[in-house]
Order: structure tokens, then sequence, then C-alpha cells
């Protein structure tokens, strides 16, 4: 039986958002490496990617386009949509008791930080976190 990967330190949290910023410029990529690293390692309904899908999509049987994708770490919502030329456009927003106090617009660098850093935290008391993570940083599980 293989241990669970040990809790990322700093370098780790750098070189993941380093990792995610490599794919941030394309929403497509961005949405496809953390769907397959994160969804299923991660509690249901915490990563939600929204599509548009045309008639065309539908009849080939493809998902569609990424519209954005949100990740929920409770007080904490990373947004990532798709901006009007087709770039990504970051939020970040803040809740309290389920009602959001502040949400603004922030750099695509700031969100993967952010989402580096939520990562790790969740890492700490999680072992399906840790594994997540552990692909993401491209580590042996």
């Amino acid at each position: 039986m293989s241990e669970p990967p040990a809790v990322p330190g700093p370098a780790d949290v750098d070189a993941l958002a380093a990792a995610l910023r490599a794919d941030s410029a394309d929403l497509e990529v961005y949405a496809r490496v953390l769907s397959s690293s994160l969804v299923d390692a991660l509690p249901p309904g915490m990563v939600e990617i929204t599509r548009d899908q045309s008639m065309r999509d539908r009849l080939a049987g493809r998902p569609g386009t990424v519209r954005s994708l949100q990740i929920g770490f409770g007080e904490v919502t990373l947004e990532l949509l798709r901006g009007r030329a087709g770039e990504p456009v970051a939020r970040a927003a803040r809740a309290v008791r389920g009602v959001i106090i502040s949400s603004r617009e922030i750099s695509v660098d700031e969100w993967t930080r952010l989402l580096a850093d939520q990562l790790t935290v969740r890492a700490r008391d999680s072992a399906a976190a840790r594994t997540a993570l552990a692909r993401l940083l491209g580590q042996s599980e």
C-alpha cells in the first residue's frame, strides 16, 4: 500500500503556481488540466466547469467550449471566465456564512497563486487533496 504524498511546502506551492500559470493563457487547456487533476480528487461540487455547447458540438458528442471554471473553497471562491476576446478573466470572491461580501477581478498570476495556496491549505487535512496536488506537480503517488 503506497503512502499519500507529503504535505506540500512553500517550494511546492511556487512550483504549482508556475505550472498553473504555464497553462493559463488558454482557458480550454486550463480547464482540462484542472478537471483531470482536481475534479476526481476533491469533493463533488467543488470544481464547476460551465461550457457553451453548439448544435454542432452536441451532434458530434463534443463537450463544447469552456465558458468558466469555478473552484469553491468554503469562504473563498476562485473563478476563471472567458473574456470578450477569448482571454481568461480571473475573479476572487470571499463569503461569510454563504453571503458574498467581496468580489474582485484579479490578475491570472494572482489567481493561480491563490489557487495554489488554497489547495495547499486543503492538502494539510486531506489525503485526496495531497494526491491531486502531487498529480499537478508531476510527482509520483
